[in-house]
């Protein structure tokens, strides 16, 4: 999960280390210093986000607890538009809406998929974890 964050983080260090230094080698330099902190946090940046849907997963509110699931399945919905439901409507000629979609949506769908995965893991280790 933390690899598409670095991926999505990787301009934002960039910005950092340019606004430090003028010298490109050094840029270089503590760009890969912000990213290495952070691989080497990465175990306790996954099991925060871990608890946080986990909390969420165990929310009062029906819209806690679902939200996550809800903007996932909007954007497969976006996707099944696009890629499907279009291309079928297009080859008979009728009327149908491309969603256009910023190159961003994908890391999100990422991070949304990589939190949801680890937070159902999170949930399942501590249902076992409570029955034993």
């Amino acid at each position: 999960m933390i690899l598409p964050i670095i991926t999505a983080l990787s301009g934002v260090f960039q910005s950092i280390a340019g606004r430090v230094s003028p010298d490109k080698d050094e840029q270089q330099r503590i760009a890969g210093e912000l990213q290495a902190a952070i691989l080497a946090n990465s175990a306790e940046i996954e099991q925060a986000a871990a608890r946080v849907v986990l909390a969420e997963a165990q929310g009062e509110s029906w819209l806690q607890r679902n939200w996550r699931p809800l903007t996932m399945l909007s954007f497969v919905g976006i996707i099944i538009n696009n890629h499907v439901i279009y291309p079928y409507f297009a080859l008979f000629g009728l009327p149908a809406v491309i969603i256009e979609m910023h190159p961003a949506f994908w890391d999100l769908i990422k991070l949304g998929l990589g939190g949801y995965v680890v937070g159902r893991s999170g949930e399942k280790m501590v249902k076992a974890w409570k029955e034993k």
